[in-house]
């Protein structure tokens, strides 16, 4: 049946009338959207053993759609994906686009980026300036090269094929550094911040490359008025944003902080999300693309308050999850690997991939080693810098839109993109390892601890907690422990943080970076990410302890690996592990279960931790307030142990030995006994 496109309706009368629903465009876009998700989601299976970030398989995935591999069937193409629903498509994938780029604003903090230092700033602006100015380089070449190209504007053609060389992905690049366990290191810190400064430059200057692009082959003909008034409007438009829009998106956000109990009015989130849609149609209007305007209106809203991360749980499994996919797809539809013809233009594939490679690599490894970073870490930095995703897509997308870029210019980079993002995991996992194995065989114990006459020892012990909540009664528990002569026990604080696919783990990362103890953030205040190492570094004053705190963050499956490599390279006789179920009062609806995932974390630290373990149960007993105490009060403890015999009791008994040191605690002794006459138990005091 031929479908004519000025009278496509949105639904079918269904099959029972003879109706075909993939002839009507809301039936289509759901098989679309569910033939997506399922492709994208079972390319990123197959490659999660090779520690792929998503984005690898949705570009992948967008690719076999598309003319390159399942488009050559033409029957396939005109069923799922005919001209028709083009638009349709692509309107909803820009939907997700236009609040992805929202998202992606609300996870560069600029404060985290000024704070960063002239490290951090030094080689990012090295990493970009390099692959820039090859890519300008390259770039007379391919005019020439490229069939159609030399029809394109010189400035224009120059500014799009450098920042497509220059981009980092700041997003994938925090995953790729979570996968590989560096979030939390020098390498994975110094990575961040250069990434976050690449970013908000690269979109500067694709601004500033929509700007200069026109129509493309037509540009040359366009007034260059025209494009210093594109250039005059949007500077007006960011700084409307930082002068009226930045101050009432702080009002908004006071308004849903603790001083509020935190509630998010749905009044708020309709007034950022319709914030977002007019920020995208201002700039669209302006002549730059509506995904600047949503970007630029994520900066404006602030960090510090919660609200940020509030915002990004509503909207972002809807966005990264199912409209997101569609943008991919839509690229893979206009990625057409087989316009790339003779040797001639696979060559020029191969030269714009080590461009790309050799500028980032290189600029990136000859300014860290300027700032004094080793040669392994400047290595490694480059690497991680030649990350690309999603902005380079969009980056592309936008050239081929405003035909600076033609078919086979486009499907090289989309290639080039591709592959330097792949190569990214594999390379850094050979050359920069910093989390070795545990292969220490002495198992450390309390049994072992230092004795009476040993003061110039220290009893060393790692707690971890899930958050403010497990503060007060792990207080409670090290108050029992500490011995009064100083600096005789040491301390070390981990913080256990979820890493999942969702954006939100991003602005947790750089939370934990900015307040990682002693260095807490002095710009915010009442924050819980604050009220745990300022609660600690208080009580170690008090107490006199040697108290350090650090942040874990990773996904549940691999945190085990994070607790235990601590433990080893500290050196600690125990472990102590909060326990997967909380008591927020009494009774059972006050039993708060954190999961099943957390439980299994427990389980591993048993399984393959270099000392003691203990699990910490905290019924609530005695706790008058979940908050975190600024200025703890410990009162003294009556603590029964109950030994039985066995390794485990052992260490329970030395625990028992420690606390009976000190004077206020009152510690009982229970020993269970086997009578042999009359085969019954007893139990001696």
């Amino acid at each position: 049946m031929a479908v004519n496109e000025s009278s496509v309706k949105t639904n079918s009368d269904g099959v029972w009338q003879g109706e075909n629903p993939l002839n009507y465009a809301f039936p289509l876009l759901i098989i679309q959207t569910t033939l997506v998700l399922f492709t994208s989601r079972f390319l990123a299976f197959l490659l999660k053993p090779l520690r792929q970030p998503k984005v690898v398989a949705e570009i992948i995935g967008g690719i076999l759609l598309g003319p390159s591999v399942l488009g050559r069937n033409k029957d396939f193409l005109h069923l799922v994906f005919p001209a028709w629903s083009t638009p349709i498509m692509e309107s909803a994938a820009s939907i997700g686009l236009l609040f992805f780029l929202f998202l992606v604003g609300l996870e560069l903090d600029l404060t985290v980026i000024r704070a960063s230092g002239k490290k951090a700033f030094a080689i990012a602006i090295a990493g970009m300036s390099l692959p820039f100015i090859l890519g300008a380089t390259l770039s007379l070449l391919l005019r020439k090269a490229v069939n159609g190209q030399e029809r394109v504007g010189f400035g224009q053609y120059v500014m799009f094929i450098g920042v497509a060389l220059s981009i980092t992905a700041f997003p994938v690049l925090a995953r790729i550094l979570a996968e590989l366990k560096l979030l939390t290191t020098q390498v994975g810190q110094t990575a961040m911040a250069a990434a976050a400064f690449n970013d908000l430059a690269a979109w500067i200057l694709l601004a500033l490359a929509v700007a200069l692009a026109g129509n493309g082959s037509d540009g040359a003909h366009k007034s260059p008025l025209i494009s210093i008034w594109i250039l005059i409007s949007g500077v007006a438009f960011v700084a409307f944003m930082l002068v009226l829009v930045r101050p009432l998106m702080n009002w908004v956000a006071r308004q849903c902080s603790s001083e509020h109990d935190f509630v998010l009015d749905e009044v708020y989130i309709c007034l950022t999300l319709s914030g977002v849609m007019l920020s995208g149609f201002m700039t669209d209007l302006i002549g730059i693309h509506a995904i600047f305007g949503a970007f630029v209106f994520g900066l404006m809203i602030p960090k510090g308050d919660g609200f940020a991360a509030k915002l990004i749980k509503r909207i972002e499994d809807f966005v990264a999850g199912l409209l997101l996919p569609l943008y991919f797809a839509s690229s893979g539809l206009k990625t057409d690997v087989t316009k790339i013809r003779g040797v001639v233009a696979w060559g020029l594939l191969a030269l714009v991939i080590s461009a790309a490679c050799a500028g980032k690599i290189l600029g990136t490894f000859a300014a860290a080693m300027l700032c004094m970073v080793p040669v392994r870490e400047s290595l490694t930095l480059g690497l991680l810098m030649n990350t690309k995703g999603l902005v380079e897509l969009i980056v592309l997308n936008i050239g081929l839109e405003k035909k600076v870029l033609n078919d086979e210019m486009f499907a090289i980079l989309v290639l080039m993109a591709l592959f330097t993002t792949f190569m990214t995991t594999p390379a850094v996992m050979a050359i920069y390892k910093p989390l070795r194995r545990i292969t220490s065989q002495t198992q450390r114990r309390l049994e072992r601890a230092p004795a009476e006459n040993a003061e110039e020892e220290e009893l060393r012990i790692l707690a971890c907690i899930h958050g403010p909540g497990d503060v007060p009664s792990l207080i409670n528990l090290i108050e029992s422990i500490r011995s009064t002569k100083k600096s005789q026990l040491k301390l070390y604080v981990m913080h256990l943080v979820e890493l999942t696919d969702r954006s939100s783990s991003i602005v947790m990362v750089q939370q934990a970076r900015k307040n990682g103890f002693p260095f807490v953030n002095r710009f915010r205040r009442g924050k819980s990410y604050d009220q745990i190492p300022a609660t600690f570094e208080a009580y170690g004053q008090l107490g006199r302890i040697c108290i350090r705190h650090s942040t874990a963050i990773s996904t549940l499956s691999a945190m085990h690996v994070d607790i235990c490599h601590v433990a080893e390279d500290r050196r600690v006789a125990m472990i102590i592990l909060p326990f997967h179920k909380q008591w927020r009062g009494v009774g059972e609806e006050a039993m708060e279960n954190l999961g099943h995932g957390w439980r299994e974390v427990n389980q591993r630290v048993l399984e393959t931790a270099p000392c003691s373990v203990a699990v910490l149960v905290d019924r609530g007993y005695g706790r008058g307030s979940e908050q975190v105490p600024e200025c703890p009060f410990i009162e003294p403890k009556r603590v029964a142990i109950l030994f039985i015999g066995g390794p485990d009791d052992r260490e329970a008994l030395a625990l028992a030995g420690i606390m009976a040191k000190r004077q206020s605690d009152q510690v009982t002794l229970v020993r269970f006994l086997q009578n042999d006459e009359n085969k019954k138990d007893k139990v001696n005091l």
